[in-house]
C-alpha cells in the first residue's frame, strides 16, 4: 500500500513539472493554463494524502513537496513609436502668389519721365477672398511718382487671379530703380508672398536718355527690295495677287482695337502653304547704342492669322542670319520689339524685315508699326537731321512684359538664315494705349 501511494505521489509531481515546463509561458493565456494544471494536480495530491493518512500508520507517509510555479508571464507591451505625424498643410487667411508680370518685364529701358503702367497678375491662394477693400500698397524703394492705396476692383475668391495696376513714372536721371509693392487687407494688415505671406512683389527699371529715330523702315519701306517664293515684286505692292506684297499704312489699327498715331507697313506673304516674304533695305551704318524698335502684331481683326516675324541682317555679301524673331497668332494683343544692335556697331548692315507664315497663310496679315533705327540723343551728331522717335509709343500705359521669344520656323520654303545672334524681347500687351509724344 505504501509503494502504491509513493509511486502515485511521484508520478503526479512529475506530471505536474512537465506540465509547467511544456506549456507556453509568453501569454496570460499559457500562464493561466499552467495555473489550472498546477491546481488539478495539487487536488488530486491532497486526494491521495487524505486517503494515505486514513490507511496507514502515522509517520510513515512520504513528505511531498509541491513545485513553486513560476510568476504568471505577462503579455508584452510595444513600445511607443518616434515617427513623426505628416505636417498638416499650412494654410493663411490672406496670401498671394505671384504668377507673372503682365507689364514691364524686369530690366525695362524708359526714358527720364516716361508714364508707363507696371501690371502683375497675382493668385490668391489664402483662405480668405479679397474684396474691394483691399488695396495695392507701396511698401518700399523707389515710388516712383505711383499713387497709393489703390483699392482692388472687386472680389477675388481663393484660387483666382487677379491683374494689380499702378500708373508710375520713371525717374529723371539715369539709373536702375526698384519699387516694392504689397496688398492691404479691409483690417490694414500688409500681406504678400511668400511661405510667411510676408514678400513684396516688385518693379525693375533702367532709365536712359533720350532716343532719336535714325532710320525710319516705314518711311523708307519702298526703298527696299520686296521678294517672296514668286521672286522680286513691287512698291507698293499688288494686294490683288497672290505673290505677297508690302503697303504702307498709317494710323492702323492695332490688334487690340486702338490706333496708332503714325505708320505701320502691312507685309504679306506669299498666298501658298508656309509662305514668306522679305524687304531688303539699304545698308545702314550701325553705332554704338543703336537699337531696333518696333510694335508688331496682326492685322485687327485678322482672324486666323498665324506668322512667324523676323529680323534679318547682312554684311555685305555674307550670309544672311537672324537677329530675332517671334511667332505672332491673332489673340487680341501686340507686342513691342526693342534689340539691342551694338553686336553689329561699325558695319554697314542690310536689315531685312521678314514674314512667314505658321502653315496656311490665307488669313495671314503681320502687320509692323513704327519699325525703326533708334539712337541716344547724346550720340546723334550735329550734322543728322533725324525725326524724334515716338518713344512713348514702346512704354506707353499698359505695355506689358516682355519675354524671351525665339520661336522656331516651322517653314519649308523659307530663305536659309544662320543662327540667330542674339533674342530680342517681345511684350504682350493686352490692354496697352499706344500714345505720341
Amino acid at each position: 500500500m505504501r509503494l502504491s501511494i509513493k509511486l502515485t505521489l511521484l508520478g503526479v509531481a512529475l506530471s505536474l513539472l512537465l506540465a509547467a515546463c511544456n506549456l507556453p509561458r509568453s501569454t496570460p493565456n499559457a500562464a493561466a493554463t499552467i495555473q489550472a494544471v498546477y491546481t488539478s494536480q495539487a487536488n488530486t495530491l491532497a486526494t491521495i494524502q487524505a486517503q494515505a493518512e486514513a490507511t496507514s500508520t502515522p509517520g510513515n507517509l512520504p513528505t511531498i513537496t509541491f513545485p513553486t510555479l513560476p510568476p504568471a508571464t505577462a503579455a508584452p507591451t510595444l513600445a511607443p513609436t518616434n515617427m513623426p505625424l505628416p505636417a498638416a498643410p499650412i494654410s493663411r487667411c490672406d496670401w498671394a502668389a505671384y504668377i507673372k508680370d503682365v507689364t514691364v518685364p524686369d530690366g525695362s529701358i524708359f526714358t527720364p519721365g516716361t508714364q508707363f503702367t507696371k501690371t502683375w497678375r497675382l493668385q490668391n491662394i489664402g483662405t480668405c477672398s479679397w474684396t474691394s477693400a483691399y488695396a495695392l500698397v507701396f511698401s518700399s524703394g523707389n515710388v516712383m511718382g505711383g499713387s497709393t492705396p489703390i483699392a482692388l476692383p472687386g472680389n477675388v475668391y481663393p484660387g483666382q487671379t487677379i491683374d494689380v495696376s499702378v500708373n508710375l513714372i520713371a525717374p529723371g536721371a539715369e539709373g536702375s530703380y526698384q519699387g516694392y509693392w504689397m496688398l492691404r487687407n479691409a483690417s490694414g494688415a500688409l500681406f504678400g508672398l511668400g511661405q510667411a505671406a510676408g514678400g513684396p512683389f516688385y518693379v525693375d527699371i533702367k532709365v536712359a536718355g533720350g532716343m532719336t529715330t535714325v532710320y525710319d523702315l516705314a518711311a523708307e519701306y519702298c526703298t527696299a527690295d520686296w521678294r517672296s517664293g514668286a521672286g522680286d515684286l513691287g512698291c507698293p505692292g499688288n494686294t490683288n495677287g497672290k505673290k505677297g506684297y508690302a503697303i504702307r499704312v498709317d494710323n492702323p489699327q492695332l490688334e487690340n482695337g486702338q490706333k496708332y498715331n503714325g505708320a505701320g507697313i502691312l507685309t504679306v506673304p506669299q498666298s501658298v502653304n508656309n509662305g514668306y516674304l522679305q524687304g531688303f533695305y539699304q545698308p545702314f551704318l550701325v553705332q554704338r547704342g543703336d537699337r531696333f524698335r518696333a510694335i508688331i502684331n496682326c492685322q485687327y481683326l485678322a482672324k486666323g492669322c498665324n506668322a512667324i516675324f523676323r529680323l534679318d541682317y547682312q554684311i555685305e555679301n555674307s550670309q544672311v542670319q537672324t537677329i530675332w524673331q517671334f511667332t505672332e497668332a491673332y489673340e487680341g494683343q501686340y507686342y513691342t520689339v526693342d534689340t539691342d544692335l551694338n553686336p553689329l556697331s561699325g558695319h554697314k548692315v542690310k536689315f531685312i524685315l521678314t514674314v512667314l507664315s505658321n502653315g496656311p497663310s490665307e488669313n495671314d496679315l503681320p502687320m509692323w508699326v513704327a519699325p525703326r533705327i533708334d539712337r541716344p540723343s547724346n550720340l546723334v551728331t550735329p550734322s543728322s537731321t533725324p525725326t524724334r522717335t515716338p518713344t512713348l509709343t514702346l512704354t506707353a500705359t499698359g505695355v506689358p512684359p516682355t519675354s524671351t521669344g525665339t520661336a522656331t520656323v516651322t517653314a519649308t520654303n523659307i530663305p536659309e538664315t544662320s543662327t540667330p545672334t542674339q533674342t530680342a524681347t517681345e511684350t504682350p500687351t493686352p490692354t496697352a494705349t499706344p500714345t505720341t509724344p
